[in-house]
């Protein structure tokens, strides 16, 4: 089995992020932690005009966040801390000074969606179905809702979190706004990816800095409110409710 990872990769002024997880590439602390960090370092690497985030395997984009970490949460103070870590990955997406390309691969649920939303411009293929599955285990999509929010409304945000067991395709998430487009094939999504970021790579890089900051505009206060939502999050996890629930996933 392949251990967990986090690599970045530099080639002709495109950095590519890619992180792995053998479960299905959920997220445990330890590897959300290391994400934000190699994000942030890349936004301040001179030899990265432009960055492309994805995740190894040819199956399951992002499945969220890790149950077998949530599990052992026994407080407050570990609850918020776990639930912190996609929040500080979207915070580095956001104040990234780079354009951040995603490339979805195939299905994505909760913090992954949360992921897929963070991104700057992203590309999916057929397969790339989401899900927000957190009100159905007793917490919610608090941490990721700001970042899915701003791309697909609060009309289909709601509508996501409420029919918290079903996976809306690809060609729905590009309807409202999550995927830019959509392709039969990993393989044409790979070269649809690189096309782009290659020609990005090629403009001003102050121009694309410049407009990040118009992209973010009025998301100053997430520093704060996504650790108040990470918070909430910690707190429901300890509810009878929700340890009942994750009962079935140890």
């Amino acid at each position: 089995m392949i251990d967990p990872y986090v690599n970045l990769s530099i080639d002709d002024k495109v950095g590519v992020i890619e992180f792995f997880h053998p479960n299905r590439n959920s997220m445990p602390s330890d590897i959300l932690a290391l994400l934000a960090k190699t994000i942030t370092d890349a936004g301040e690497n001179d030899e990265i005009n432009i960055l492309v985030l994805k995740s190894g395997g040819d199956r399951t984009f992002c499945a969220g966040a890790s149950f077998n970490e949530v599990i052992t949460i026994e407080n407050e103070v570990t609850g918020k801390a776990f639930f912190s870590g996609f929040a500080n990955v979207i915070n580095a997406m956001r104040k990234c000074p780079k354009l951040i390309i995603g490339r979805v691969q195939g299905k994505t649920v909760g913090g992954g969606v949360g992921l897929a939303a963070a991104t700057d411009y992203c590309l999916a293929t057929q397969y790339a179905s989401i899900r927000l599955s957190e009100l159905s285990i007793g917490i919610g999509p608090f941490v990721i809702e700001p970042a899915v929010s701003r791309k697909i409304g609060t009309i289909a945000m709601s509508q996501m979190t409420i029919d918290a067991e079903t996976f809306y395709s690809a060609e729905w998430a590009k309807e409202k706004g999550l995927y830019a487009e959509v392709f039969e094939t990993a393989e044409e999504l790979d070269e649809a990816v690189i096309t782009l970021a290659k020609k990005l790579s090629t403009y001003n890089p102050q121009a694309l800095k410049e407009m990040k900051k118009v992209f973010w505009n009025g998301t100053d206060n997430w520093d704060v409110l996504l650790q108040e939502r990470a918070a909430v999050s910690g707190t429901l996890v300890l509810s009878e409710f929700t340890k009942k629930t994750l009962k079935r996933f140890r």
